[in-house]
């Protein structure tokens, strides 16, 4: 699906106190300059940051990051944020890529992946945000039995993610279903994205996977 371009944009994310203009400066020093010391929680790919927004309202206890390398998506999130400031989140224009630039080993206590973009086709395998190549990113910038929670509604991409996760030297897979709404206890305290709002009400079964880093 092609986005559509706003170009009032980046403009305002340049201009926004809530968005992070260059977060390579503080690499290692998160907890210290932007969190206060709490933990930090990250979704990659926040769309309009429903999600997140609802997370970040009901934990005051832990700073929250939302990350999303589109910047007319996250024009959207950033007209809620200003309606409605939330003193523990912050946001990042930036791709998923640049994670070990940012954030210094172990920086990031869970990182959450939702509904992200499928690449159906297998010559776009490693562009998967759970694609061994992505999680090896992960695994520099997340703690050591720190999380991942990964939730979508296409059951093939739940298979290679499971596969990936199951290969990977260094994260454990501690928790899955291929039906979250009706599994009780990985249900509990879910927040619905946009998408998975959408998804559901269609029918479709929402798959989720809890895993850990492995201590290195």
């Amino acid at each position: 699906m092609r986005l559509r371009n706003i170009p009032a944009a980046e403009p305002a994310i340049a201009a926004s106190p809530y968005c992070i203009k260059e977060p390579n400066t503080i690499k290692g020093q998160w907890k210290s300059s932007i969190s206060n010391n709490k933990p930090i929680f990250i979704e990659i790919g926040m769309g309009k940051g429903q999600f997140i927004t609802t997370l970040a309202k009901e934990n005051p206890d832990i700073y929250y990051l939302g990350m999303e390398q589109y910047s007319s998506v996250l024009y959207r999130a950033l007209q809620k944020m200003e309606e409605e400031p939330i003193s523990n989140l912050s946001f990042l224009c930036y791709p998923a890529e640049e994670l070990p630039d940012i954030f210094e080993k172990g920086e990031i206590d869970k990182i959450y992946l939702n509904f992200s973009d499928p690449w159906p086709k297998d010559r776009h395998a490693k562009r998967r945000l759970t694609s061994s190549r992505f999680l090896d990113r992960y695994a520099q910038v997340i703690k050591d039995e720190g999380l991942i929670e990964f939730k979508t509604d296409n059951v093939d991409l739940f298979h290679f993610s499971l596969e990936e996760i199951q290969a990977h030297e260094s994260f454990e897979l501690i928790a899955h279903t291929f039906d979250l709404h009706h599994n009780e206890e990985m249900n509990q305290g879910n927040i619905m994205t946009e998408y998975e709002e959408k998804f559901s009400s269609k029918g479709n079964p929402i798959c989720k996977l809890i895993a850990k880093k492995i201590v290195s």
